[in-house]
């Protein structure tokens, strides 16, 4: 079965190696070509994620150059990978093509510059996370003490957002920035988010939260970071199945895609440590009595019936 993949970090590890590590077929890289085609991954997102502790001032270049090796290396050198700018350009690809979508997590890089985020959509991005798990000036983040909701400037990105058919990720915002965003954005999205109700911990989203999204009709990704899944040393894709057979006891059966963190996390889920083992949790979920149809509906399909229109 064909697969879209909501996050990745590849361009964060391109950009660190300074393009020392080829796309293609690095072995640093979850997410390289030859993994994704093996894993059959149909779509893969490429976050651009700006870690907090650089300097504001050199933020917004950080994002322009992992947007560079987008372009140069992941685009540039694999005629087969594909830009996803629109997002009929999905169903036009062909049988040997992958989808490249780029993707925001925080919007840091921008600072309180409307003019910056523009520039970034022009270039492609077409999911927008307001923060990591720090705060910013558009939000508060999941791990920020003070928890506090979305300011004016967040609120003028959601509506930048909305107007231009953007996704609103809402994977790692703080809870009051979390319903703050559910009630202005039209296409609000978790890239990357699992059941606090099957493992509390502050990335994951709630029951209320996770009603809250089924009930707007948003989809929300499941995320292979073994801390957001079971609390034990060597976590298994079961583990991981049972924040799905949760979501979908909820109403998220037509809601649930997936998102898994590979290149920005630094443990594993047993039988799927890159993208080319994706395949085995669509396996795993067809041995657990899922359909296939249901199956294809988490793979790709769910995705493809709740793009922006």
């Amino acid at each position: 079965m064909n697969i879209i993949d909501m996050h990745s970090d590849a361009l964060l590890k391109l950009y660190q190696t300074q393009g020392e590590i080829q796309f293609k077929d690095a072995a640093e890289l979850e997410t390289n070509m030859e993994r994704l085609k093996k894993g059959k991954v149909k779509v893969q997102a490429f976050a651009v994620f700006i870690y907090p502790d650089i300097k504001a001032e050199q933020k917004f270049q950080v994002a322009l150059d992992q947007i560079h090796y987008f372009y140069t290396d992941v685009l540039g050198n694999n005629p087969n990978m594909k830009l996803i700018k629109e997002w009929s350009d999905i169903e036009h690809l062909k049988e040997n093509e992958i989808g490249a979508l780029l993707t925001l997590e925080g919007v840091d890089a921008i600072g309180n510059d409307i003019k910056k985020f523009s520039i970034l959509y022009q270039l492609g991005v077409r999911s927008v996370g307001l923060t990591w798990n720090n705060a910013n000036l558009a939000a508060d983040g999941a791990q920020e003490k003070r928890g506090a909701g979305l300011t004016t400037f967040g609120e003028e990105i959601v509506a930048f957002n909305n107007e231009h058919k953007m996704f609103t990720d809402v994977s790692h915002l703080c809870e009051k920035a979390f319903w703050d965003v559910m009630n202005v954005a039209k296409y609000p999205i978790a890239s990357h988010s699992n059941s606090r109700a099957i493992m509390n911990h502050v990335r994951n989203l709630s029951d209320q939260q996770a009603k809250a999204m089924f009930e707007k009709d948003a989809m929300v990704h499941m995320v292979y970071c073994p801390q957001f899944v079971k609390d034990k040393e060597n976590v298994t894709i079961a583990d991981l199945i049972e924040h799905i057979d949760h979501f979908c006891s909820i109403g998220g059966e037509k809601n649930i895609g997936l998102g898994s963190d590979f290149d920005g996390i630094t443990t594993k889920i047993m039988q799927l440590e890159d993208a080319s083992m994706q395949q085995n949790l669509l396996n795993e979920l067809l041995k657990n009595n899922y359909s296939e149809e249901l199956v294809k509906g988490f793979a790709y399909e769910n995705f493809m019936r709740h793009l922006p229109k």
